[in-house]
């Protein structure tokens, strides 16, 4: 992925001049600062300044105090001072991986953490229990690499995908240690082709909020849904008219549901109605070239989604339209092997529904990842991508501000995963590693660590 870049021409008609400067929208922008900083009221009562940030030995003073009339921190409180603390020391552990390391997440309490290879290995590691693995999981029926993984909502089943039709599922806490496709336990088989035989990629794959159904993305341009109870494809809708890169849902209900596409567009599905009616709720137009990953805020509202045009964008479907004003347009260019030309980083989409586009990684290569920081954590203040360039990148949402920069891996960041409750960051890379990356702490400062890592390098 690293060989010889070709470079592609756009036609720029109907495209506008982008000034490069940031802007968001007043409502998300008000939302997470009521998320994440303290109440005008708190601020006067420990004697700060509106416009000075709090210090934390302040913030804990106030509260042992009872300034704050609760006798404990409101959850704007807590993010405002963990939201401080950032996982962005040097690695404080390393693991190198049998192969390139494609898929890496926390489940949603942080108790495991999983990691999908390019080879036919997953391992999930007990978090609670020093990191012990829990599981090496030898997959089946193995097209090229593990594409994505999914845990069910109770954390018993765990179900991944490759380049087929057929994704599998495991038995997350069965005694087996050394899981073996039908060798030392069954994995489940999935046929999300309806038995027709049809063949094709699944690259995304997610477990309803009830885990009774599972929602895949494909390159038949389709959303594929998978009913676990009756052990049948439920329905197909063909949804977009290039490769579905990635779906995910709205909220907790369920019942909408986000994809992305290489048609450049991010849709809405209402599941309600779609079924009768097989047009999505509304259409979200931004992205100048395809859409790589979608993540919810999980508030019904809000959702970010990393484009091949090398932004992370910030959208509100409140604003979303029924039809697209501006036809998609193949442009030739093909992210696996070309450089984004420095020129159509200028260029903005003239009917950008977005309400902010982050800048500064690269999504080139693979289908790089992006998300929230944690809503417990952090008040989703933050938003977080890999990227080409071997980096993390951690955004604040509210200036468009590159507040930290992650620099230890070799090669292509494609996926990383913020633990929901302690300062703690996962990045797996096409290096073969994953690292860990933490609160410095009372560590030696980043500066000495980043000179160790180097020399170590050397050697």
């Amino acid at each position: 992925m690293r060989g010889f870049r070709l470079s592609h021409s756009r036609d720029t008609a109907n495209l506008v001049a982008d000034d490069g400067s940031f802007r968001i929208d007043d409502d998300i922008c008000q939302l997470t600062r009521l998320q994440t900083e303290p109440f005008i009221s708190n601020r006067k009562s420990i004697r700060n300044h509106w416009k000075v940030p709090v210090s934390t030995t302040s913030m804990l003073l106030a509260r042992e105090a009872n300034h704050f009339g609760r006798g404990r921190f409101s959850l704007a409180d807590r993010s405002h001072v963990l939201g401080r603390y950032l996982p962005m020391d040097s690695p404080s552990h390393t693991e190198r991986m049998y192969s390139e390391a494609y898929t890496s997440q926390f489940s949603i309490d942080g108790s495991l953490f999983i990691v999908g290879l390019k080879g036919s290995l997953i391992k999930i590691y007990n978090v609670e229990k020093g990191w012990k693995v829990q599981k090496d999981i030898n997959a089946r029926s193995l097209r090229w690499t593990i594409t994505d993984t999914a845990l069910s909502p109770d954390q018993r089943q765990l179900v991944y995908s490759s380049l087929t039709p057929i994704v599998h599922l495991v038995n997350v806490w069965s005694a087996t240690t050394d899981s073996q496709a039908n060798i030392t336990e069954i994995h489940e088989a999935l046929d999300f082709s309806g038995g027709d035989g049809e063949i094709f990629n699944t690259y995304s794959i997610k477990f309803s909020t009830d885990g009774r159904e599972l929602v895949a993305g494909s390159s038949t341009n389709s959303i594929y849904v998978y009913d676990l109870e009756a052990n049948k494809l439920s329905w197909r809708l063909r949804a977009h008219s290039d490769d579905v890169n990635t779906v995910s849902f709205a909220d907790r209900t369920g019942q909408i549901l986000f994809s992305g596409s290489d048609d450049n567009l991010c849709k809405v599905w209402d599941r309600r109605c779609f079924a009768a009616t097989e047009k999505p709720a509304g259409v979200l137009e931004g992205h100048l070239e395809g859409i790589t990953f979608i993540d919810s805020r999980g508030d019904g509202h809000y959702l970010i989604s990393n484009g091949k045009d090398q932004t992370t964008k910030l959208w509100d479907i409140r604003k979303m339209s029924s039809t697209t004003k501006l036809s998609t347009r193949k442009t030739g260019f093909d992210y696996r092997w070309m450089e984004y030309p420095e020129q159509d980083r200028k260029l903005k989409h003239p009917y950008d529904q977005s309400v902010a586009t982050y800048r500064g990684h690269s999504v080139l290569g693979t289908l790089i990842r992006c998300y929230f920081s944690p809503a417990h954590s952090t008040g989703q203040r933050y938003i977080y991508t890999g990227s080409f360039d071997n980096h993390v990148y951690i955004y604040d949402v509210v200036n468009g501000q590159t507040v930290a920069r992650l620099e230890w891996h070799s090669e292509i960041i494609r996926d990383c995963s913020w633990h929901p409750y302690f300062p703690m960051l996962m990045s797996s890379s096409l290096d073969c590693f994953i690292a860990r990356w933490e609160f410095p702490g009372n560590s030696p400062s980043p500066q000495l660590a980043k000179k160790r890592h180097r020399r170590r390098h050397a050697a």
